[in-house]
């Protein structure tokens, strides 16, 4: 719910629609469950990764948060950034959730959002930080390259990856580390990152192609796991101005740690470049794309808008002389007719 709230809020919306996004979020909530006991300063990494002590963590550190003057960036140095395998370092677990949330309580600057973040990577904690953790990961690659949209190209032809999945979902995700981790990898050691800010506009240029640009028009479903791939992309771009400067490659490369192993789970969809180039705005600037975030049909459909939103500040950080950011943003808030990707078993 606080992603879209925030959303809209930045777009500029109005007290009605902010209440009619809590009315329509708040059905689809899951009530609060209680843990199965408190944790604590002594013990409170004994429960990563058990989604049982959610409540508990949230509580342990809205306590942090007291004990500290209600200093939230403290909290945060204490608790995301040290020991030997900072949780900063599984902000993608969970597709990504505690990396969005994390960029929402920046973008915001609110301590409530901040210590659920910190509760959410807490209760996703998984093996993905290994990676980060762990050098032995970090290998040179034979065949590198500095842009993540040609690697996702590359990709998309690399016929080892045919047929791993029947369908889509983000179930194989776990598939993917678990029988195909050395194929996966080879992929992510080959972008090099060397430039940080330049190679971040590559990334983020490459999340809204994964979303725009594998949709195929006339009434198909955008995917809703390669729309995590921008948002989370849009999390980044939030965090590296404001975030110890040792954490700024490793962060991006959890992006695209994320961003591979969705992409391969979605089956690797051809990514049409011009099917974004070639687009007619047909006169519509980025006040239609303002107006369809908070009036639209689908203006109370969370990731709708945080993708929205993503693309515009895409072309406000990075400026769009070629109009790809809006050509973008008006071909998926125009095309747009729900979400589709989904596996077996998993809702949409």
């Amino acid at each position: 719910m606080a992603h879209v709230l925030g959303s809209a809020y930045l777009f500029n919306a109005g007290a009605d629609h902010l209440n009619d996004i809590y009315s329509a979020e708040s059905k689809e909530l899951e009530p609060w469950q209680d843990s199965p006991n408190e944790v604590s300063t002594y013990d409170w990494r004994d429960y990563l990764g058990n989604p049982k002590y959610q409540r508990a963590y949230v509580d342990f550190f809205e306590d942090q948060l007291v004990l500290n003057g209600y200093d939230w960036r403290k909290v945060l140095e204490e608790y995301l950034f040290k020991g030997k395998e900072p949780l900063i370092n599984n902000l993608i677990s969970g597709l990504g959730h505690p990396l969005i949330h994390l960029g929402y309580a920046y973008e915001l600057s609110s301590r409530e959002l901040a210590m659920e973040a910190l509760g959410m990577v807490s209760v996703s904690y998984n093996h993905m930080h290994k990676y980060l953790d762990d050098p032995a990961y970090t290998k040179p690659s034979t065949n590198p390259s500095k842009s993540p949209l040609e690697l996702l190209c590359r990709l998309q032809k690399d016929h080892r990856f045919n047929n791993l999945f029947a369908d889509p979902g983000s179930l194989n995700i776990e598939t993917v580390f678990a029988n195909h981790q050395d194929l996966l990898l080879e992929y992510w050691n080959a972008w090099q990152v060397s430039h940080p800010t330049e190679d971040f506009r590559a990334s983020q240029i490459a999340a809204t192609a994964l979303l725009v640009a594998t949709h195929k028009p006339h009434g198909a479903a955008y995917d809703f796991f390669l729309c995590h791939t921008l948002t989370s992309s849009h999390a980044v771009r939030i965090l590296l101005p404001l975030l110890p400067a040792k954490y700024h490659i490793p962060l991006v490369r959890q992006w695209w740690l994320l961003t591979l192993s969705v992409y391969i789970a979605q089956l690797r969809p051809e990514i049409l470049l011009r099917s974004i180039s070639d687009f007619d705005l047909r006169g519509r600037d980025w006040g239609w794309v303002d107006k369809e975030a908070v009036k639209g049909k689908h203006a109370l459909d969370a990731h709708y808008v945080k993708a929205l939103r993503a693309m515009k500040m895409g072309k406000e950080t990075w400026g769009d002389e070629d109009g790809v950011w809006l050509k973008a943003a008006v071909r998926f808030g125009e095309g747009f007719e729900g979400w589709g990707g989904f596996g077996v078993g998993e809702e949409g």
